[in-house]
């Protein structure tokens, strides 16, 4: 949903080297916990499905104020984990950037900012589940919200680095990127609430593959009534 769509050049080199350093160290920090953890075989598939279609509806751009998309990272992140997710961000961008969406250079803050919407989508979810909400209104909160952050990270990321050649004053750039974002935040809840019709579907026919095969179990009756 949230991307950064400049070009090459577009930040000074002290920002695309503060935002590659960052994005490695968030990468190798998650591909440290998959090795020392492990990964179950499902969320395996899930990741490889979960990445086609991420790639997929990311090239979908509508041309809207430099370009607005939906990129399921929310639905990725409930999915396939906080873990898997960074990685399929990495990967989707890589990709993207091969087809010329999106710059080489901002492979770093692109990561980061879709890495963040599947991260905070997942944790999200996990506990407004704890809480007893229904999946519906909980996966499709969960991904609004990942991906309000994503776009709040987007905006912050642009208007810290500036934009080289810009005629913009630092303040009106603020601006003109604060409009960016409310159009991505109203798109955030759009994907929001096809996250939640997904995974709804999903938790009726298959709940163990969004986690919920525990919780289905503890509602069964197990003892006699009168």
């Amino acid at each position: 949903m949230a991307h950064i769509h400049l070009g090459e050049g577009s930040f000074p080199l002290w920002a695309l080297i503060v935002w590659t350093t960052l994005g490695v160290a968030l990468v190798g920090a998650v591909v440290y916990r998959v090795r020392k953890g492990g990964i179950k075989t499902h969320q395996i598939a899930l990741a490889g499905i979960g990445a086609a279609a991420s790639f997929a509806i990311f090239q979908l751009n509508i041309p809207v104020w430099g370009g607005i998309h939906m990129n399921l990272t929310g639905l990725v992140g409930i999915l396939a984990g906080p873990l898997l997710g960074a990685l399929i961000a990495l990967v989707v961008n890589i990709f993207s950037a091969a087809l010329g969406h999106g710059a080489v250079g901002l492979l770093g803050a692109n990561t980061l900012v879709n890495a963040s919407e599947a991260i905070v989508a997942y944790y999200a979810f996990k506990t407004l589940m704890r809480m007893d909400w229904d999946v519906f209104p909980a996966s499709a909160s969960a991904a609004t919200l990942g991906l309000s952050a994503g776009a709040f990270l987007m905006g912050a990321i642009i208007v810290i680095s500036g934009v080289n050649g810009s005629a913009l004053p630092r303040g009106d750039l603020t601006i003109a990127v604060a409009g960016l974002v409310g159009l991505n935040l109203g798109v955030a809840v759009i994907e929001g609430i096809l996250t939640g019709f997904i995974v709804q579907f999903l938790a009726s026919v298959r709940p163990d593959l969004v986690g919920l095969a525990d919780r289905d179990s503890q509602e069964e009756p197990t003892g006699v009534t009168a």
